[in-house]
């Protein structure tokens, strides 16, 4: 079995990967670059509705030495962002080795990383080697989806967020959607838009906030303390939503920037959910699910609704607890650093993780700087490659 070497290893070609790729570019440090799909951003390209934008205006989440497009709007589209990440592929030239499936990545002790992965194509077990390792597998690896019982017995169409695209084949049906982030509140919207009955959970409190109050909270923060600027955008956004518990939705006692840095939990950025709310044409319930029966869907406050089709937007998990070996003083179990921020991403023995902080493209990028200078520190001048620098 032959051992392919490189100076870096980056595990997943998201958006994290192929930022570290390009700043190891610009630094003319070589790398191996491997995808477990058979494409780069699959996220993006495979698993994600139709009517997805960024949330965030194009300069936060531009990646990094490649601005976006003049032409393209301030809330970039789901197919302009794939169209943005397939030329930054073609400027700084990454060319991830796709359908490789990491199998194991360990320390040997001796100053070298090595990984096993399948190759999906031909079934071969492939061995790489790098004296960096940098975990870029993602915040969404892979979905999650809870136990609930009696959920096999029940007759309708079961998915995740990840297998839904739009609400056409939905049109009439009453549809559970289970999960209240952002992925949950807008494909509820998307269902009602098409004639889908929609149902939301909502559990735990919630922020709504809309795009231009998300940007202009941005630009107060350069200038007023984050505590102020929370404070003015919870009275914003009470004079423009109202009180919505007489909906089912209950009002935070922590801000939103609060409960993101506490918990990771994210405000919903609304883009007409409230609305259908508000017009019956989205329906809350306030209960988790007890069990199924068929059809039939019981709530622990001992209420029952049919459903023709439950929707899952229930997050997703990390894959590393099942393959990395040896990162447990970086990551923990759930595949989130130990470190505090803002030196979350570096671990011991030229280990190193990039988008996994859950502070979003602007926080990945940060990462993929920091790690690409990082290791640029370690090896000598004299000692890189020849690589175009872009």
């Amino acid at each position: 079995m032959t051992m392919q070497e490189a100076r870096v290893i980056i595990i997943g070609a998201g958006t994290s990967g192929i930022a570290t790729a390009a700043c190891l570019t610009k630094q003319s440090i070589p790398y191996i670059l491997l995808e477990r799909e058979d494409c780069f951003a699959s996220l993006w390209q495979k698993y994600t509705y139709d009517r997805l934008h960024l949330h965030l205006r194009k300069q936060v989440c531009e990646l990094p030495h490649f601005p976006f497009p003049k032409s393209y709007p301030h809330y970039v589209p789901r197919k302009q962002f794939i169209e943005y990440l397939g030329n930054y592929l073609k400027h700084f030239d990454i060319n991830p080795l796709y359908q490789r499936a990491v199998e194991l990545a360990e320390y040997d002790g001796k100053g070298i990383w090595k990984v096993k992965a399948e190759n999906r194509s031909s079934g071969r077990v492939e061995e790489y080697a790098g004296r960096f390792l940098v975990v870029a597998s993602g915040e969404t690896a892979e979905p999650r989806v809870p136990q609930v019982e009696g959920l096999e017995s029940f007759n309708g169409k079961v998915i995740h967020s990840t297998g839904y695209k739009n609400g056409k084949g939905f049109k009439g049906e009453h549809v559970l959607v289970v999960g209240s982030g952002n992925s949950g509140m807008e494909i509820a919207l998307d269902l009602a838009n098409f004639g889908a009955k929609p149902s939301i959970i909502v559990r735990s409190p919630v922020h709504f906030m809309s795009r231009d109050m998300m940007y202009y909270a941005s630009l107060m923060l350069k200038y007023l303390s984050l505590s102020t600027v929370e404070k003015l955008v919870v009275l914003v956004s009470r004079i423009v939503y109202g009180d919505l518990s007489e909906y089912g939705i209950p009002f935070p006692s922590e801000g939103p920037f609060t409960m993101k840095l506490k918990y990771g939990k994210f405000p919903i950025i609304d883009l007409g959910t409230v609305k259908k709310i508000k017009s019956g044409e989205i329906q809350v319930l306030p209960a988790e699910i007890e069990s199924i029966r068929g059809n039939e869907v019981l709530f622990r406050d001992g209420k029952s609704h049919p459903f023709d089709t439950i929707i899952f937007c229930t997050g997703f998990k990390r894959s590393t607890q099942k393959w990395l070996t040896g990162g447990d003083d970086l990551l923990n179990e759930d595949g989130f650093p130990k470190p505090s921020y803002p030196n979350h991403w570096k671990g011991p023995n030229g280990l190193y993780c990039v988008g996994l902080a859950r502070r979003g493209f602007f926080g990945a990028n940060l990462d993929a700087q920091n790690v690409a200078n990082d290791i640029a520190s370690l090896i000598p001048q004299e000692e890189r490659e020849g690589i175009c620098v872009m």
